[in-house]
């Protein structure tokens, strides 16, 4: 028999998890969802409307706290821009009306995928990009960030055994040998591992941690929208021959993971007592997946950082 969650392993816990629309976030909040947890689904794309996002797409908070409910979890969302302090603030005294205390937090929000611009852009001299999307791009990745913990970590911190988890692109080790895509891309990925450092250190005489994690190739609603294809065929893209419009991915997607894969990492995280091992590291969704046991979707375990 292949791995399959513990549904009670979180029953009780309160998780809060910003930026749950789609991506990584969506996986996250399903991946607690899976281990019973209750979980509030932030982010700017509403059935109510979503003219404060960055993306034209069609995924909501909604939907993905649907899928919590639907995975055993009991899902809530709540709409907010996390741009904006007095929307985050309000979050919190909602979250303390309701619960009193949270005890996962998941800064997962982004929202910078089409700012980072198309992959013949990479790797540019900055002074080539365009200064407005770059800054937006260090507003997005990163204020959003530090307003949310400024907020919401007063309710983590007020009773021992809290985790904050920062959602990158790359583990320190691998940033620092690796710059990432743009001056900008690469300022933001890295800073949001400090974080978690500097979050780390602040924490633990309160019995809390912080730990940054990053998925591998994720298999994200816009990734497979670029390839055509869906989770269900997503191996299709793999196709040197494809003449269906769409253009084939390299090998190296082979590896590529479903966003639950890191979303059963941080529940794995969260549902360990000993998860204050894990504070100020850097950490992959693979790793996670080696140390706990745990696998994706199909029962593989996916390792984009693995060297070629």
């Amino acid at each position: 028999m292949g791995w399959t969650p513990d549904p009670y392993a979180l029953r009780g816990r309160i998780a809060v998890v910003a930026g749950a629309t789609r991506g990584a976030g969506r996986g996250i909040a399903a991946g607690l969802g899976e281990r019973g947890a209750t979980v509030v689904c932030t982010g700017r794309s509403s059935r109510c409307g979503n003219r404060d996002s960055d993306y034209n797409r069609p995924e909501t908070i909604e939907e993905t706290a649907e899928l919590v409910t639907r995975l055993g979890g009991s899902g809530i969302a709540m709409q907010v821009d996390h741009l904006d302090v007095a929307q985050v603030r309000k979050l919190a005294g909602r979250l303390k009306a309701g619960y009193g205390h949270i005890d996962i937090l998941v800064n997962d929000i982004w929202g910078a995928e089409v700012l980072k611009g198309p992959p013949d852009s990479w790797g540019r001299p900055m002074w080539q990009h365009d200064l407005d999307d770059g800054l937006r791009m260090l507003r997005l990745g990163l204020d959003t960030h530090l307003i949310t913990s400024h907020c919401l970590l007063p309710l983590l911190a007020d009773r021992p055994g809290g985790l904050l988890v920062e959602i990158t692109d790359g583990t320190n080790e691998f940033n620092a040998e690796n710059p990432r895509l743009s001056v900008f891309y690469d300022l933001v990925k890295s800073a949001v591992n400090r974080l978690a450092f500097s979050h780390g250190h602040e924490l633990a005489p309160f019995g809390a941690s912080a730990v940054a994690v990053t998925p591998g190739w994720l298999r994200s609603e816009m990734m497979l929208d670029n390839y055509g294809v869906s989770e269900a065929d997503w191996r299709r893209a793999l196709d040197l021959a494809r003449t269906d419009g769409y253009p084939a991915a390299p090998p190296g997607f082979a590896e590529s993971e479903s966003p639950r894969f890191v979303g059963r990492g941080v529940a794995a995280l969260a549902a360990d007592p000993d998860r204050a091992q894990w504070n100020q590291q850097s950490v992959s969704s693979a790793a996670l997946a080696r140390h706990y046991g745990f696998t994706d979707l199909d029962g593989r375990v996916p390792d984009a950082w693995a060297p070629l």
